[in-house]
């Protein structure tokens, strides 16, 4: 069940933006969502499936990457990622570096991805071959479909809106210019805390271990300059988290069940007042 934890009152308080309050009557016909590290956990995928009012008939969704690894339910998340993908041209799922360690043990033999930690152990005998079974490489069998999917899962995504990626990026460096490593495994307290471009969103380093001056709460998203930290851990305490970029406003399921929604538009706020129109497209725009 949904919990409302701060929710924005646009008929009762002077609007932030115009904007919030076209989508809120149904002027705005499309928004988009976008949603950090999933690692496997099934149920609050589909939880947050459930509560967060996203169609995809019209709506766009982002996946930031590493939907495998740590979690319970990885064949099931990947298996319906890529219902939602196939089913739907308005999601987007890009590669994380979980994936890009998959991809790289079974195409080049790199064993990195089987280091306990990674989590690589645990998606392999989900996949019905556990470590103490395997032999060689060529005994880790991933089915065709999901492998094919990881190989075309993109390293970036960018719209009129914002930019996605799953861990950095190099503030005036194209994105098709920009180093893999930088897009995939980067952890650059600069980009964190001083990013002045476009609004990014990022994954891949859990937003407990940012600085606390951009987040509420230990589980919160995080914002200290113009990038959004969305993966909010993967431990059992921690929620998986969907934010609509049009208004900010976050969803978070949890294991027990629960899901709260919180009203972070004073982010977007401050950073429509760092970034004007002029430097970039301002969200909700047509």
């Amino acid at each position: 069940m949904a919990r409302f934890v701060l929710s924005s009152a646009c008929s009762t308080a002077a609007p932030r933006s115009p904007t919030e309050c076209d989508w809120k009557r149904g002027l705005y016909t499309m928004s988009t969502y976008v949603i950090g590290d999933v690692h496997g956990r099934y149920s609050q995928l589909t939880q947050l499936l459930r509560e967060v009012p996203c169609d995809l008939k019209k709506d766009k969704l982002v996946f930031l990457g590493d939907l495998i690894d740590r979690g319970s339910q990885i064949n099931e998340v990947v298996s319906e990622v890529l219902r939602l993908k196939n089913a739907h041209s308005t999601v987007v799922t890009l590669r994380g570096n979980h994936e890009q360690m998959l991809l790289d043990c079974v195409d080049f033999g790199d064993l990195s991805w089987l280091i306990p930690e990674n989590g690589g152990q645990d998606t392999i005998a989900q996949y019905g071959c556990p470590l103490h079974e395997i032999n060689e490489l060529d005994d880790i069998v991933i089915p065709d479909a999901h492998l094919e999917f990881f190989r075309a899962m993109p390293l970036y995504h960018e719209d009129e809106q914002a930019i996605f990626v799953h861990a950095g990026l190099v503030e005036d460096t194209p994105l098709d210019e920009t180093d893999e490593d930088v897009l995939l495994w980067s952890r650059d307290f600069s980009f964190y805390m001083h990013y002045g471009g476009k609004l990014c969103f990022f994954g891949h380093t859990p937003t407990r271990y940012l600085p606390r001056d951009g987040r509420r709460h230990e589980h919160d998203i995080f914002m200290a300059s113009n990038c959004v930290g969305m993966d909010t851990g993967s431990e059992p305490d921690c929620p998986l988290s969907c934010l609509r970029v049009d208004d900010f406003t976050l969803w978070q399921a949890y294991a027990d069940g629960e899901t709260t929604i919180r009203d972070h538009g004073p982010l977007l706020e401050a950073y429509r007042e760092r970034r004007p129109v002029s430097a970039g497209a301002q969200l909700g725009s047509p």
